[in-house]
C-alpha cells in the first residue's frame, strides 16, 4: 500500500514539474492582468447599478417624507375647517383620521427606504473599496510584468553567453592548438619535399657543365704551377 502511495506521489510530482515547465510566467501574468481588468469592468458595472438603486432609494425617502408632511398638513386643515363649522365635525374627524393613517404609511415607507438607502450606501462604499484595490493590483502587476520581461531578457542573454563560454573548455582549446601544430609541421615538410624535388629535377647537361667548369679551373691552376717550375713564362698577346 505504501509503495503504491509513494509511486502515486512521484507521478504527481513529475506531473507538476512538467506543468511548471510548460507554463510561461509572462503569459500567466498577462492573463492574470486581463482577468483583473475583466473583474474591474464587472465591479464598475455593479457599482453603477448599486449607486442607481441608492439614488432611487434616496429620492423615494424624500418623496415619502414630503407625503407624510402633506398628510399631516391636510389633517390639521380638516380639523380647523370642522372647528369653524365649515365641515361636519364627525366627517372632519373621519377625514383627519384617514389623513393621519396615510401619514403613518408614508412614515413607514420613509423608514424602509432609509434602511434600503443605508444598505445601498454601504454596498457602494464596499464596491468602491474593492475597485480601488483591483486598480492598485493591476498597476502593481503591470509594473511587475515589465520587471519580469526585463529579467527574462537579461537571463536569456546571460544564459546564451554562459552556454557559449561553457562550450569553449581548456581541452578543446588544447586540441585545436595541437591540430594547428600538426598542420604547420605538415606544411613545412611539404615545402622541404618540394625543394628536394626541385634540386633533383636539374638536367644532366647542367650537371656535366658544372663538373667540367670545376675540372678546367683545376687544370688551369696546375698548368700555371708547372710552367713556373720550368721557368717558362706565359706569352701574352700584345
Amino acid at each position: 500500500m505504501n509503495f503504491f502511495k509513494r509511486l502515486f506521489k512521484v507521478g504527481e510530482a513529475e506531473a507538476h514539474s512538467a506543468i511548471d515547465k510548460m507554463e510561461n510566467p509572462i503569459k500567466m501574468t498577462e492573463q492574470g492582468i486581463r482577468d483583473m481588468k475583466s473583474d474591474l469592468t464587472k465591479s464598475l458595472e455593479a457599482l453603477a447599478q448599486v449607486k442607481a438603486m441608492a439614488i432611487r432609494s434616496k429620492n423615494e425617502t424624500e418623496e415619502y417624507i414630503s407625503k407624510a408632511q402633506d398628510y399631516q398638513q391636510k389633517a390639521m386643515l380638516i380639523l380647523k375647517k370642522a372647528q369653524k363649522g365649515d365641515l361636519d365635525e364627525a366627517e372632519g374627524n373621519r377625514l383627519a383620521k384617514e389623513a393621519l393613517i396615510k401619514k403613518d404609511e408614508a412614515q413607514q415607507h420613509v423608514t424602509r427606504s432609509k434602511e434600503e438607502s443605508d444598505k445601498f450606501n454601504t454596498s457602494v462604499s464596499q464596491l468602491e473599496k474593492n475597485i480601488q484595490e483591483i486598480k492598485q493590483n493591476i498597476s502593481k502587476w503591470e509594473n511587475e510584468l515589465k520587471t519580469l520581461k526585463a529579467r527574462v531578457k537579461v537571463s536569456t542573454a546571460t544564459k546564451n553567453v554562459n552556454k557559449q563560454m561553457a562550450a569553449i573548455d581548456s581541452s578543446s582549446t588544447v586540441s585545436m592548438l595541437e591540430r594547428m601544430k600538426d598542420k604547420v609541421n605538415q606544411e613545412e615538410a611539404l615545402a622541404e619535399a618540394y625543394g628536394d624535388i626541385a634540386n633533383t629535377s636539374k638536367s644532366i647537361d647542367d650537371e656535366l657543365d658544372k663538373a667540367l667548369d670545376d675540372t678546367n679551373s683545376d687544370a688551369d691552376d696546375e698548368l700555371a704551377k708547372l710552367k713556373e717550375q720550368l721557368g717558362m713564362e706565359d706569352k701574352k698577346e700584345s
